[in-house]
């Protein structure tokens, strides 16, 4: 089928203006689904012809009858009869009630002859919008192949039947919203009406008589409270259609089930497939069937990947079967959204009134696709995407949850994005909403779908109008903004493709200056693709993309199916849920390098890397970079002092890296101006992490560099351990002071990458949790930095830790209060006895069990034995004075080892010191 781009010139060759007829009065036509597009607009954006595609064939909808019959519109009539004929020479039939119109088209030299019906072979057939009688024939007709002109308007039809039945009982719907295109109760204005030059855009809200609370009530009739607390974790959903609406709500306005209708069917979905088989659904899932079904003849088919559902609706009083696939007899159809093998049938059998009851969730897919998004690629989401529904990556918390009130099932994406257009007010929890759903929504593929690229264009104006807010550390914004909203869309608008060169350009942007021109000289680097670590590595190429800017990334051919995968920024950390940003929340973008050539953008520019899966064996890989400039980026033993100078002075990149071959540290450009030498720093950093392995018992060089990031907001805390490690950008001048860190230490990022040390074999979480990871804080500062403990931390003074062993055991040494340094002081005094050797050990026969017990008892009952017997010294009453839950078969099977004369927390010493 032509693209739109393509049809809509092919329709509008030659027309200059429209020369409508003064008397007939129109109808706005309404847009939904992936396939119809505007013709024929007006000023105030009202759509009056539009064009679609269904099965084989092909649609032209005008907004009145009157318009097919007037000469004044020729040509048009002329390109829309060509445009749909299937084939040259095909018959075109036109219904007696638009005799004039055969006039028009063999005055044209088209040869075509009044019909009561569409004849053989398919060709073309015009026909008015009031005849019921040939719906079905009219629907299999441009299934077929058939091209199909309609006219007519809905307005005097409402004034008889009601508004509220327009869409799914005036006979035009019938035929023409299988491809997404409704007649309308809704006046169109002829008086001003434009010949564009390209696609016009679909309006974002169409206020049609149709109400779809009445659904809504149906859907949730006789249910106070959804209780989705289930097997699984469902995902959220994305209501985006103009007739979907949401049913499940928790109080974020985060949604778990929701329904729309299409074309002359409709469509129920559930977050995840456990909610279509849980007894406690039942009564939602009776009422889904029903209202899914309307009374039609056909046998309702669950999928036998859901067998518990066929009880629940027999219990209601509903014949089903379990059948293996979809069939056209029946009515109603429930099955999971993990396959899009009968994507096409699912939506053509909706699309001809079917009813679908459908499940899944996608964060699962999601994180076992990294770099691709889940709008576009999920399975489940190749289907629902043009019913108007989406299953996102983002999970939702299972809960009870009372029935959403009028007013909180009253949001739609379009609504709150046609009130965050104009300016209006709306609550907090709407705008906060409309950010998740809007970065969404532009993750779904616009390529050949006007209904999406229209959004995207309206989205673009409502950016270039606001500008983006001067957000920074000096100027925060609330989470729930405005100002937020614009910083969410406009990341994900750049994302989707979309030039934001000139939003780049804005004030309070700052990355760096928007002169600077760009280096359009290509830029390859050798990047090392071989990765044989345990998790993805990221590999620098020492270059950067502007704010605002597209880069271009080459690869061969052959490459393109190792994995690799391009990321833009470093700055990993999601701030969706900070009250405050000075940020916008996500900078980062990854892309999958699939092809040999991709355009890759990023509104806030970043530091450019190459994402190597793990286990990986590649070896050296070219890959040429344009658009892009040289950063900041030194590499121990390889870049020359000259080198360096050059790049610190030279680059506009406000982000550098020091790079050796176990560190990777990410500073502001500022920060690196004062460095001359980063060589004494760097070799002093490596002693540090060959000091992290050799206790943690890991291969040294490390089979991944570990990284430590400083940003102007993270997720948690002061900083945090990960992959990479986080900071602030206050941390940066103890990061890069080589004498500052002899002397005074770095308690806080070696803490952290103790925190990546610690294994789940050996930690018992919560107590733990920030207690062995600062033996490696003391490891470093004692064996490299040559700084004892009493002096590396202030509550390791002698005086404070006696006064936490005795504060713990005058509580009675509860488990509960052992943590934090509590905990550690337990570690400190087996190291103070016994030396660092006995962890290492530990550590590296840890990596060699199979079967580690997962709940805390089982594994510190491990552990005491473990110690015990490297030691060679029954420790079990040592850690019984601590609190710990020692079983009696462990002491039992450690009585035969020698007593621990010095004991530390045996009574008669205590009582000594």
């Amino acid at each position: 089928m032509a693209t739109p781009s393509a049809a809509f010139e092919a329709l509008m060759n030659g027309v200059t203006s429209w020369n409508v007829p003064k008397d007939p009065v129109p109808c706005e036509l309404f847009l939904i689904g992936e396939a119809a597009f505007p013709v024929m607009v007006n000023d105030k954006g009202q759509v009056l012809i539009a064009a679609s595609s269904y099965g084989q064939g092909r649609l032209v909808v005008v907004s009145h009858e009157g318009y097919l019959v007037d000469s004044g519109l020729a040509p048009f009539l002329l390109n829309a009869v060509c445009w749909l004929c299937p084939t040259p020479g095909a018959p075109v039939g036109v219904h007696p009630s638009l005799a004039a119109l055969v006039s028009i088209l063999q005055e044209s030299a088209v040869q075509a002859q009044a019909r009561e019906e569409p004849g053989e072979p398919t060709g073309v057939y015009c026909i008015s919008a009031y005849n019921d009688t040939m719906v079905e024939r009219l629907v299999q007709f441009v299934k077929r192949g058939g091209g199909l002109l309609i006219g007519g308007q809905a307005w005097y039809w409402a004034s008889q039947h009601g508004c509220d039945k327009v869409l799914s009982k005036f006979p035009g719907n019938q035929v023409t919203s299988v491809a997404g295109v409704y007649f309308t109760d809704i006046y169109g204005d002829k008086d001003q009406l434009k010949v564009s030059k390209k696609v016009p855009k679909i309006p974002l809200l169409v206020r049609c008589g149709e109400d779809l609370s009445q659904d809504q009530q149906q859907l949730l009739e006789g249910i106070s409270e959804l209780d989705i607390q289930t097997e699984g974790i469902p995902s959220q959903l994305l209501v985006h259609g103009a007739l979907a609406f949401p049913l499940g709500l928790d109080a974020n306005l985060g949604c778990f089930l929701a329904a729309a209708r299409y074309g002359r069917g409709r469509v129920v979905l559930a977050a995840h497939e456990s909610l279509l088989c849980a007894p406690k659904m039942g009564p939602f899932l009776l009422n889904a069937v029903r209202w899914l079904a309307r009374d039609q003849a056909g046998k309702i088919g669950v999928n036998m990947g859901l067998t518990s559902l066929c009880p629940l609706l027999s219990a209601g009083g509903l014949a089903c079967s379990l059948e293996p696939q979809l069939t056209r007899d029946m009515c109603v159809y429930c099955c999971k959204a993990y396959s899009d093998q009968e994507a096409r049938e699912l939506q053509e059998f909706v699309a001809e009134g079917g009813g679908l009851l459908i499940g899944g969730q996608a964060w699962w897919w999601a994180s076992q696709h990294p770099g691709h998004s889940a709008l576009a690629s999920f399975p489940g989401n190749r289907i629902l995407n043009p019913l108007g529904l989406s299953i996102l990556a983002q999970t939702l918390s299972p809960g009870r949850f009372p029935t959403p009130a009028p007013k909180m099932r009253s949001y739609h994406f379009r609504r709150a994005l046609s009130a965050f257009q104009e300016a209006l007010s709306m609550e907090k929890s709407w705008l906060a909403r409309l950010g998740v759903d809007g970065a969404a929504f532009l993750q779904i593929p616009t390529e050949g779908v006007p209904a999406y690229a229209s959004l995207h264009r309206q989205l673009r104006k409502i950016l270039h109008q606001a500008g983006l807010p001067a957000v920074s550390r000096h100027s925060p914004v609330a989470r729930d903004s405005r100002e937020a909203v614009l910083l969410c869309l406009a990341t994900e608008l750049a994302r989707s493709g979309t030039d934001c060169s000139r939003l780049a350009q804005g004030p309070g942007t700052g990355t760096c200056p928007s002169s600077l021109r760009l280096f359009e000289q290509p830029i390859t680097v050798e990047i090392n693709g071989t990765n044989p670590g345990s998790s993805d590595s990221w590999v620098s190429t020492g270059l950067y993309l502007l704010e605002g800017q597209s880069a271009e990334v080459c690869l061969s051919e052959a490459t393109t199916s190792a994995g690799l995968k391009v990321q833009l920024g470093c700055h990993t950390d999601d701030l969706s849920k900070a009250s405050k940003l000075c940020r916008a929340p996500m900078v980062t973008h990854q892309c999958c390098m699939d092809q040999p050539r991709r355009s890759v953008s990023c509104l806030w520019g970043g530091l450019l890397y190459i994402i190597v899966l793990k286990g990986s064996t590649l070896g050296p890989v070219p890959i040429t970079f344009r658009g892009v400039v040289p950063a900041p980026y030194y590499r121990l033993g390889q870049t020359s002092q000259e080198e360096w100078r050059r790049l610190i002075q030279e680059s506009p990149a406000p982000w550098g890296e020091l790079v050796t071959d176990n560190i990777i540290l990410t500073v502001p450009t500022t920060n690196l101006r004062s460095l001359e030498n980063p060589e004494p720093l760097l070799r002093l950093w490596d002693q540090m992490m060959a000091a992290v392995a050799r206790l943690g018992a890991q291969p040294f060089p490390f089979c991944r560099p570990e990284r430590i990031v400083a940003d102007v907001q993270i997720s948690a805390g002061w900083m945090h351990s990960g992959y990479p490690i986080m900071c602030h950008l206050e941390s940066v001048p103890e990061l890069t002071n080589e004498a500052g860190m002899r002397s005074s230490g770095l308690w806080g990022p070696v803490h952290e990458l103790g925190h990546n040390q610690q294994r789940s074999g050996w930690e018992f979480p919560p107590h733990t949790t920030e207690a062995t990871c600062n033996l490696w804080s003391v490891y470093v500062h004692e064996t490299v930095l040559g700084i004892p403990r009493a002096q590396a931390h202030p509550e390791l003074k002698p005086p404070e830790r006696e006064k936490r062993i005795k504060t713990h055991l005058g509580k009675g040494a509860p488990l509960s209060n052992w943590s934090v340094w509590t905990a550690l002081e337990t570690y400190l005094q087996l190291q103070e006895a016994f030396g660092w050797e006995p962890f290492t050990q530990l550590f590296a026969e840890y990596q060699t069990l199979s079967g580690l017990p997962k709940d805390n008892a089982s594994k510190m009952n491990l552990w005491v034995k473990k110690f015990s017997e490297k030691v060679q010294k029954n420790l079990a009453p040592f850690f019984k004075a601590w609190g710990w839950p020692v079983q009696k078969e462990v002491s039992d099977s450690l009585a035969c080892l020698p007593e621990w004369q010095e004991n530390p927390m045996r009574g008669d010493l205590l009582s000594q010191k």
